[in-house]
Formats: structure tokens, C-alpha cells, sequence
């Protein structure tokens, strides 16, 4: 087993859907078990009571509202879920596996909504940097072809709201992890997410490593 480093980290997964984030994430939290390393396993749209009830409204297919409140409610979630989960966590010197933050916002709502314009992009942006105090140490994007993905997604039963969109919105999604890999390398990290989950795991273990 790798040795994970003992020190409170914020790790963010993301990815396109039925890339297997939340078989990883339980992995990784198998790995903090057996090293006795503090941590909380959160996810987002979600994560705090507040913020699970936005969840319902974003997920729900019956949902109906413009790009822009879907923006402003997914920062509504994330801004109490910073503050009633994350903050807390790490200020206890826990770690905090995080099914998604702010990158999925820039891919979804940035890319899959709005084609990577530059202005949606700079909304983005300066949400994040008025609402999002803490950032991930560190971002695993486990990166599947769009194709593959939506085949596992869709063997999980009844899609939701975003699951039901269509294949170019979720290429166009990718196209957004890619972008924030290329420009955030320091902290997105790009882990093929082909093969068993051993395979997939140990790639993910070793950006966590010291």
C-alpha cells in the first residue's frame, strides 16, 4: 500500500460522467483508514444540509432555469458548504475528499453551457475568487473518453438532469477539464481512468504520495 502523505490535504476528484470518481474516492478513503489519517468524504453540488437540498433542485430533470441560476446556485451550495464542512474539517486537522468543487463549475457551467466564452469563464472567475477561500491542494482529474463514460453512466439507472444531456455537451465539458489541466498543472492532475480500478487507483496514489 502506498504511503499517503500525513499532512491535512483538501484532494478534489473530477471528471465527466461514469468515470468512476466515486469507486476512487472510496478507495482513497480506504487507504486514509489504514493509515489512521483523519478525513471527511464530502461531494458537491452538496455536502452540507443546505447545500443537498440546492442539490435536489440542480439534479431534479423537472428542473427548469437559465444558465445563469444554475451558476449562482451552484456557488450558493458550494459558499455554505466551504463553510460549514471544508473550512471546519481542515481547520481540525482533517483531510477532505471532495466528489467535485470548482472545476466541474468552470467545465459544466463554463464549457458545457457556454462553449469556453471568455466572459462566462471571467464569471466564473471572479466568483471564485470572492466566494472560494480555499482551494483544493490538489485536483485528480480522471480522464475517460466521453463515449466510455456515458456507456457507464447510463447502466446506473435514471439519469438526471445533466446526465441527460447530449454527447456534445459532455465533449465540450472535457474539453473544460482539459483546458484547467493545461492551465492549472500544479494542482489538476490528470490520471487516465482506463483500466481496473487497481490500475487506475495506484495512478492516483502516486500523485498523493509523498
Amino acid at each position: 500500500m502506498s504511503q499517503i502523505m500525513n499532512k491535512p490535504k483538501f484532494i478534489s476528484f473530477e471528471g465527466t460522467e461514469g468515470v468512476g470518481k466515486t469507486t476512487v474516492i472510496n478507495e482513497v478513503a480506504n487507504c486514509l483508514r489504514e493509515q489512521q489519517i483523519d478525513f471527511v468524504q464530502t461531494r458537491e453540488p452538496g455536502g452540507s444540509p443546505f447545500a443537498e437540498t440546492l442539490r435536489g433542485l440542480l439534479l431534479d430533470p423537472a428542473t427548469i432555469m437559465s444558465d445563469a441560476s444554475e451558476l449562482l446556485l451552484m456557488f450558493a451550495a458550494r459558499a455554505d458548504h466551504i463553510a460549514t464542512v471544508i473550512q471546519p474539517a481542515l481547520a481540525q486537522g482533517q483531510w477532505v475528499l471532495c466528489d467535485r468543487f470548482i472545476d466541474s463549475t468552470v467545465a459544466y457551467q463554463g464549457f458545457g453551457r457556454n462553449q469556453g466564452n471568455s466572459q462566462a469563464l471571467a464569471q466564473i472567475a471572479l466568483l471564485v475568487d470572492n466566494f472560494v477561500p480555499t482551494l483544493p491542494d490538489v485536483t485528480i482529474w480522471l480522464d475517460l473518453p466521453v463515449l466510455e463514460g456515458m456507456a457507464r453512466a447510463k447502466n446506473r439507472g435514471k439519469l438526471d438532469r445533466f446526465e441527460q444531456e447530449q454527447i456534445a455537451f459532455f465533449e465540450r465539458v472535457h474539453q473544460g477539464f482539459a483546458y484547467q489541466a493545461q492551465q492549472q498543472p500544479e494542482r489538476v492532475k490528470r490520471i487516465d481512468a482506463s483500466g481496473d480500478i487497481d490500475a487506475v487507483l495506484a495512478r492516483v496514489l502516486a500523485q498523493l504520495a509523498p
